[in-house]
């Protein structure tokens, strides 16, 4: 009698997850922007440093169809599936669930028997998707512990309605529906995650299709209209119980980190920036006599320069804003990765404190005026940290350069080109650029990274530390 025993690689707690293998490699969200001439892919990057074909693409999976618009993707599955509550041990860690942001279709793709060549084993067709999730543009993708929850920003109208969460089922892989029950006056949508053990669902906000898919549009930017609140819901009930505004000149309150940790209930929410100031920051999520609450703390200002050496949409201000667009938080809850996709930087904060962060390192590539370079990279890089993903042993840092093809041509119009670097981890903090990783993807711009058996913006824990 054959006995089901659960994936190695999921774990009862991230402090466990810290002790797995290294990862050997990564997958990489792939997007052609030419005209809608050439089809997305997914690629297999080889991050075993003593391997031949390391820091090289080494598996590729072009999609069959051209405008899909890759951005994020995740897993079938992970350690949210030891949760008590819903208990799947029996999956797999197998499957890329990978939805067209543009096309609202999503491929499920094979990563086994052989890592190098992914497969795609089913698709969902945009009218299956919209038709029985009733949500459009699919965007961030979440293993739960009872199904795959995917988070969309447009209803099945496009702009008329509001964006949300709709669910897969764990085996068959078929849309199950919408996930809300009772929304309340949520409208936006962007990233959302959880603290499972307290039954509480967070979402943030980013815009409406009409507000991203052709580019930042500076008149609803500059009238505050694009997102400013964060949402906690009652995970089990599937109803909004609280909704924070944080200010509106805070535009765009996107991607969302809580803590690892299930006895700690905070985390942290990045702003791409302030209507006021043109500074970023980061805020800080926790619970006080019932009730959840927001303080900043991080503030990046932006950064005087040259009009002449600015995009048009910036040469009015004359200056760089740092334009947060990801940050991730390390599985030991120590390290808050900040990416400033405007000015360039990659920052590392302490965050042992989770109300006071201290900034203990920083590494410098790209960025609009900077464009500065890497060592492997004979050249001036457009572009700058974006998409920015931890080893589960927190050693490593990874992260790519593209955030969304039309707002990339707003920003760096000098059409960008992709690229994936590492940065090498102080334990006691610090870090540094890893001077022999680079990857050159060519005209091709490359988006989210997972990495093979787990990542830091992956699984979910259910037991603490």
């Amino acid at each position: 009698m054959a006995l089901w025993k659960p994936d190695p690689s999921f774990y009862p707690s991230a402090k466990m997850a810290m002790q797995a293998p290294p990862e050997r490699h990564a997958y990489v969200a792939a997007l052609n922007p030419d005209g809608g001439e050439k089809p997305d892919a997914i690629c297999v990057v080889d991050l075993d440093p003593d391997s031949a074909s390391y820091s090289q693409v080494v598996g590729e999976l072009e999609l069959p169809y051209v405008g899909d618009e890759l951005h994020h993707f995740g897993w079938n599955a992970c350690s949210s599936a030891l949760c008590p509550f819903a208990p799947h041990p029996h999956l797999e860690r197998r499957y890329l669930v990978v939805p067209g942001l543009r096309s609202s279709r999503i491929y499920i793709i094979d990563t086994k028997p052989d890592p190098r060549q992914p497969h795609i084993v089913k698709t969902l067709e945009p009218e299956e998707v919209i038709g029985k999730s009733g949500y459009s543009r699919p965007h961030t993708v979440h293993c739960g512990p009872d199904a795959i929850y995917i988070s969309a920003m447009g209803s099945a109208k496009g702009d008329e309605g509001p964006g949300g969460i709709f669910m897969l089922d764990h085996f068959s892989f078929s849309v199950v529906g919408p996930w809300e029950l009772h929304r309340g006056d949520q409208e936006l949508a962007y990233d959302f995650w959880w603290h499972l053990a307290e039954d509480v669902l967070i979402s943030s906000e980013w815009a409406k299709p009409s507000q991203f898919e052709n580019g930042l549009v500076p008149e609803d930017l500059l009238a505050n209209k694009y997102g400013h609140r964060i949402h906690f819901w009652d995970l089990r009930k599937r109803r909004l119980a609280q909704s924070i505004d944080i200010g509106a000149e805070h535009q765009m309150l996107l991607e969302l980190r809580p803590a690892h940790d299930p006895t700690k209930d905070y985390g942290f929410a990045g702003v791409v920036i302030s209507t006021e100031d043109l500074s970023a920051s980061v805020w800080t999520w926790y619970r006080e006599g019932g009730e959840w609450k927001m303080k900043k703390t991080i503030s990046i200002p932006a950064v005087p320069a040259d009009e002449e050496s600015l995009p048009e949409a910036l040469k009015p201000f004359k200056a760089v804003p740092p334009l947060v667009s990801d940050i991730d938080l390390s599985l030991d809850d120590r390290f808050l990765y900040v990416s400033c996709w405007g000015t360039g930087e990659l920052h590392q904060y302490d965050v042992s404190d989770p109300f006071n962060p201290r900034l203990t390192g920083k590494v410098e590539i790209g960025g609009i005026v900077a464009r500065k370079g890497h060592p492997k990279a004979d050249r001036q890089l457009l572009g700058a940290p974006q998409m920015v993903e931890i080893s589960r042993d927190g050693r490593r840092v990874y992260f790519t350069n593209s955030l969304y093809s039309s707002w990339d041509d707003q920003f760096y119009p000098d059409k960008m080109t992709g690229w994936m670097v590492k940065v090498n981890i102080d334990p006691s903090g610090g870090m540094e650029l890893d001077p022999d990783f680079f990857v050159d993807f060519g005209k091709t711009r490359v988006h989210q990274v997972r990495l093979e058996g787990g990542d830091a913006s992956t699984d979910s824990y259910c037991f603490p530390s």
